[in-house]
């Protein structure tokens, strides 16, 4: 996995470890050890580099970096305790951009050539050959980011505390600017009188499982050191813990209470075993419909994740644990994920794939994890232009930076934004780190200015004290992640509270109708008989536990593999749920949980008046290989012979009821026609009451509100991209050798991704984005959309620009500023339930931007949910900030309003992407 990543960084620079015989023992920094370790290690080498060096663009308004000289540099040899001296002399100067498109880094860059393989997609299938743009070992400058600064204004800007957020559902910007100015004045106050060597451990991860957690940084004087541990929905690799439902769950609602919530309850169990930040949540979108780890994050659209992340970050911190974003950015498929460069334009890159970071960072978020790929050439962990350009100046990010496990590439990556390094080796257990030591020895030849390791350091600290860690009574790390049967360290503290309810509550909600004929569902009690079919509808053949990290699948599929994963502490299957409902109601229960006796199956369901057929479709993280799907899923079509199965029970009974377990899209089209299948329930991936959730919706205790995060498809072929398969030059993804090989993945979709693809090409789907349906029905009527009147004190210079058609100042904050996202207009109308049966509806507000936009025919860019009484009218509300309205301008680098008149943009509110029931315009 990593270490294959870490031999592209070998070949591609020509690094030689040449480690010394006579020197075989591992380096410490001068540091305080704790009882988990507090080990910076270094490499105990000679480096020998060559390359040609290349030059960094110096505009902000490419991402693609410009490859103009080809004259060989040679970097000199050093040992760990020698100077890193570099033939270049250029200076580099990372300072604050202020009104100019000034690049953060500015100097000669290293490039290597390297040949790339094509996508396999729709949208781009020419192979391409890039070089690699790498950070040259040269003298840095360093000057820290100024803090972007606003006046608070009450009802609108209020001044926030993490752990004292906004209620749900405010139309306000939260302003943490107060609590970030405390915790930052604590931590230099701490820092002060820290060494070097101490600094520099703050930064540097004690090594993989040196620590109680999976990563951990040492105690160091007054400062205790910090737990870093999955996952975005429960606690890895710990007991008496809730395995919450999955994000693309929490994202199904489309629910911001649930969101919050279950933000908060996790956090508070992150918090409970003493764990200092929580690895999540995960925001990469569904580019890819068989992306391996869709299941983590929120779904195929900017909005729906950027609010669902905002919503998760905020509950997390209000329980007093450091929420993580993750992936930034452009992580979107499992396969080559360390040997890929995700080609992004500037635009697309801005609109759809860092929004939801974005929303993260105005969420207060304490720390952004980088992720394993490469965007445009440069290693995620290593590209200034994403983490000092776009996160810490455009967003006005003042926390910190880790590398993904064993993502960080070189010492040198200090100066172009990463903070920390995770787990701290460079490859997992291989006692060696590119900070520790050698960082030491790049600040002490003058290669790093000390500043820039003060700032790194302050960052890490700081997030500390914002999230009010220092206080005497938070937890002490009460469990081992690598060591569950270890008594001395592993305190078996039970952290699940009551925390089951609102597992049970977002599974039911989370689930979504699909089809519903003539009333199959509800089921009513009176069923005289009821048949269950499928491996999914039944309990793990030995427990929940069976597989590490949930690494394979037998029964019910309640969450996907790899490290977003948590064990279950129990795991209700909706064979015990049912049978356990039906009994009240002296219903006859049947089942069998083979699903390739087909025969057996059909006859069993001959003569029942509800057969139900259970399927799935599993995925994970690309470490464990589960039936040959390394990571992301080989194909969109259900597992286990799932199709077959519900084909079998259908031909032979009249009333089949489908329930999905999935990861992700599944293509339905063998059998979603057919006229025996009365409805379908999609259930996603709903944690440890996935049973009881569905019994919830299934006999009508809760009326199905969910809808759908992605597109459901008629064909695989239909969606715009697809998951590069093969090997590339005969290498296995996640495995060394041959690391000059990049493949290069083109995102020439653009912004069009899911829906917005679907739209702009018109295809059908089977299921659009927003679908779902309910047990009762809802009208939309008297739509009115209103500027939010301001007072001429109100207005801005800023506002002004952008009512004139002028974009956004290249400034820090710029893309986060109050005056950008405050409400600028309000849509409101009424929802009135036409039903028999109180019920909850999703209303969907989609703007449409005239031709010369050049966006998608529609975007998301509102939603709420809302619950009705049958024959009940209520008002609802959606504010729209000018933000919603604005496109990227790549010209003048920042967020501008379409040409023309404000009132060529139009708006349409619907149940779903294609359900368009109200129509109107932005007024002047």
């Amino acid at each position: 996995m990593s270490f294959a990543r870490f031999a592209l960084w070998l070949a591609s620079t020509s690094l030689v470890l040449a480690q010394s015989a006579s020197n075989s023992t591992i380096a410490a920094s001068s540091t305080a050890a704790t009882d988990t370790g507090s080990l910076s290690t270094s490499l105990l080498s000679t480096l020998s580099i060559s390359f040609p060096l290349s030059t960094l663009s110096s505009s902000t308004a490419s991402l693609l970096s410009s490859i103009a000289s080809t004259e060989t540099a040679t970097v000199l040899s050093s040992s760990v305790s020698g100077s890193a001296a570099s033939t270049s002399t250029a200076n580099v100067s990372i300072s604050s951009i202020s009104g100019s498109a000034t690049s953060s880094l500015s100097s000669s860059a290293t490039s290597v050539s390297i040949t790339t393989a094509a996508t396999t997609s729709s949208a781009t299938s020419e192979p391409l050959t890039e070089s690699r743009v790498t950070v040259p070992i040269s003298s840095y400058t360093f000057s820290s980011f100024p803090v972007p600064s606003e006046t608070a204004i009450p009802n609108v800007f209020p001044v926030t505390d993490p752990m004292d957020p906004p209620p749900v559902g405010a139309a306000v910007v939260p302003d943490f600017e107060a609590a970030w100015a405390a915790a930052y004045q604590k931590a230099e106050a701490l820092l002060a009188n820290f060494t070097l060597h101490e600094k520099i451990n703050i930064t540097t991860g004690v090594g993989w499982e040196n620590g109680l957690c999976v990563g951990n940084i040492g105690a160091i004087g007054d400062f205790p050191g910090l737990c870093l541990e999955d996952s975005p929905l429960g606690v890895r690799d710990a007991d008496f813990i809730t395995g919450f439902p999955a994000g693309i769950n929490s994202a199904t609602t489309w629910n911001r209470q649930l969101m919050r919530r279950r933000g908060l309850f996790m956090g508070r169990e992150h918090v409970g075993k003493g764990v200092n930040i929580a690895l999540g949540p995960m925001m990469n979108l569904g580019r890819n419909a068989a992306g391996g780890r869709n299941w983590e994050g929120f779904g195929a659209d900017p909005f729906l994740s950027g609010e669902t992340a905002y919503e998760t970050v905020l509950g997390l911190q209000n329980a007093g644990v450091q929420a993580c974003a993750k992936h930034f950015i452009n992580n979107e498929q499992e396969h080559y994920r360390t040997l890929e460069s995700s080609n992004v334009d500037d635009r697309t890159q801005h609109e759809l794939y860092a929004h939801p970071f974005l929303k993260a960072v105005m969420a207060g978020v304490s720390s952004v994890m980088c992720s394993y790929n490469l965007i445009n050439g440069t290693y995620a962990c290593e590209n200034d232009k994403m983490m000092n350009d776009i996160l810490k100046r455009e967003f006005g990010f003042q926390g910190f930076v880790m590398s993904d496990w064993g993502a960080t590439e070189s010492t040198i990556s200090v100066v172009t934004g990463l903070d920390m390094t995770m787990a701290g080796d460079i490859t997992l257990g291989s006692h060696t780190t590119f900070f520790g030591q050698n960082l030491t020895a790049y600040v002490e030849n003058g290669t790093v200015p000390e500043s820039r390791i003060d700032d790194m350091a302050t960052r890490i600290v700081a997030a500390w004290y914002y999230l009010h860690q220092d206080a005497p009574g938070f937890p002490k790390t009460n469990f081992n992640a690598f060591l569950p049967g270890d008594l001395a360290t592993n305190f078996h503290v039970d952290v699940q509270d009551e925390h089951y309810k609102l597992v049970r509550e977002m599974g039911a909600a989370s689930t979504v109708l699909l089809k519903n004929v003539k009333g199959a569902l509800p089921l009513t009690g009176r069923e005289r008989n009821l048949f269950m079919a499928g491996s999914d509808a039944g309990p793990a053949d030995i427990g929940p536990n069976k597989y590490a990290d949930q690494g394979g699948q037998t029964g019910i599929l309640a969450m996907g593999w790899g490290s977003g994963t948590a064990n279950f502490t129990y795991l209700i299957s909706p064979y015990e749920a049912i049978q356990h409902r039906a009994r009240r109601h002296r219903t006859s229960i049947s089942w069998t949980f083979d699903d390739f006796d087909l025969d057996r199956a059909g006859n069993m369901a001959i003569g029942q008046s509800v057969s139900l057929v259970f399927i799935n479709s599993d995925s994970g993280e690309d470490y464990i290989v589960v039936d040959g799907n390394e990571g992301d899923r080989k194909n969109l079509t259900a597992w286990h012979g799932g199709d077959d199965l519900v084909l079998a029970v259908a031909a032979q009974n009249n009333n089949t009821v489908v329930v999905i377990h999935s990861v992700g899209p599944l293509i339905l089209e063998p059998w979603i026609e057919h006229p025996n299948v009365t409805a379908v329930l999609w259930a996603g991936l709903p944690g440890t009451e996935a049973g009881n959730s569905l019994v919830d919706v299934l006999y009508g205790e809760w009326n199905p509100s969910g809808r759908l995060p992605y597109t459901i498809a008629k064909n695989a072929s239909d969606y715009p991209t697809m998951i590069i398969e093969g090997d590339i030059a005969g290498e296995t993804p996640g495995q060394a050798g041959g690391g000059d090989v990049v493949l290069n993945i083109t995102y020439s979709e653009k912004l069009e991704i899911d829906y917005r693809w679907f739209d702009a090409k018109n295809i059908t789907p089977r299921f659009e984005f927003g679908f779902g349906l309910s047990y009762t029905t809802f009208e939309y009527s008297n739509l009115n959309i209103a500027k939010i009147p301001q007072t001429d004190s109100e207005q801005t210079s800023d506002e002004a620009r952008w009512d004139a058609g002028n974009a956004t100042r290249i400034e820090e904050g710029s893309s986060t500023a109050l005056w950008l996202h405050r409400p600028a207009y309000n849509v409101t109308f009424d929802v009135k339930n036409t039903g028999d049966v109180y019920g909850g509806d999703i209303p969907q507000v989609y703007i449409h931007h005239p031709a010369s936009a050049s966006e998608p025919p529609s975007v998301l860019k509102g939603f709420t949910n809302v619950e009705v009484m049958p024959g009940e009218t209520k008002l609802v509300s959606i504010p729209l900030s000018r933000y919603d309205l604005s496109i990227w301008d790549v010209v003048q680098q920042g967020w501008r309003r379409p040409d023309g008149d404000i009132n060529e943009i139009k708006l349409t509110v619907g149940a779903s992407s294609r359900d368009e029931r109200l129509n109107g315009t932005i007024p002047a």
